[in-house]
């Protein structure tokens, strides 16, 4: 049994290595892509003729036309994506508090509203949405509004609240505590590691969307670099490196922040598989 186990346990920890191999192989040939020589790019599988061009390409030397266009769409990323996620989270909070712990007429009702959205996907929405906020067209508002309300992040706190014994809410009450100084004082810091991970993932999902912001923002000026980067290939296509290296930058936020958040963001994962 011991021989079998041990054997079964190599075969497992081996597959479990290929497949996070493969996972990562993308991310790896694009750093190599970026580092590497013009003439060398998509050729190769290990850096050759290591060299900085693409980012010097992007920050105005080697021959680039408009690097503030790079610059610019790396803030508009942050101008959306943050704000994005710090909202999700506000109104997720609340939500979740509101639905969970208060009693009051029509919550049957909010619940499956909720879930009933969740049955459709996004995709099928984008027209819609895009009827609803056409006046905000090529606005910082109307890139952050349509997407700052997650059902995802309202329902991670609807569940994780219901683990929360209610008499410690009703202790607060007696002791004449309304319930905004309830969510903000006592709510808000016990979900540190739901709210992480709510925060991340609309993060990540936010700094990476493209159709969105194709539709509601076409003015370049407004483009995030998500979308500077698709619609630049082309152009740019003699010259691919440029593009691996603005995908460098572009991934770059997200593992800064999961590093940052890693604790919160491993409890969090953990809270979800239970």
């Amino acid at each position: 049994m011991k021989k079998k186990l041990n054997v079964k346990t190599v075969v497992i920890t081996a597959v479990t290595l290929i497949l996070l191999m493969i996972s990562l192989f993308p991310f790896y040939y694009m750093v190599v892509q970026s580092f590497t020589s013009w003439d060398t790019v998509d050729k190769v599988l290990t850096p050759s003729g290591f060299t900085f061009r693409s980012y010097e390409y992007l920050i105005g030397k080697g021959g680039a036309t408009n690097s503030m266009m790079w610059i610019r769409s790396l803030w508009n990323s942050f101008l959306v994506a943050f704000p994005t996620a710090v909202i999700s989270v506000a109104v997720g909070l609340a939500i979740g508090y509101s639905v969970s712990k208060l009693k009051f007429k029509g919550e049957k009702l909010i619940m499956n509203s909720l879930l009933f959205q969740m049955f459709f996907p996004t995709i099928i929405l984008l027209v819609p949405r895009y009827m609803i906020t056409r006046p905000l067209a090529n606005t910082y508002a109307g890139m952050i509004i349509p997407l700052c309300i997650s059902i995802w992040a309202i329902f991670m706190y609807i569940n994780y609240f219901k683990t929360i014994p209610d008499d410690i809410f009703e202790a607060a009450r007696i002791d004449g505590a309304g319930d905004f100084r309830i969510l903000v004082k006592m709510a808000f810091p016990v979900t540190k590691s739901v709210t992480t991970i709510v925060f991340l993932s609309i993060f990540m999902q936010r700094w990476s969307e493209l159709m969105w912001d194709m539709l509601i923002s076409p003015d370049i000026q407004m483009q995030t670099l998500n979308v500077l980067i698709s619609t630049q290939f082309k152009p740019m296509g003699a010259f691919p490196g440029p593009m691996y290296a603005a995908s460098v930058i572009l991934t770059l936020p997200i593992i800064i922040l999961f590093l940052c958040f890693s604790k919160y963001f491993k409890e969090g994962i953990s809270f979800m598989l239970k």
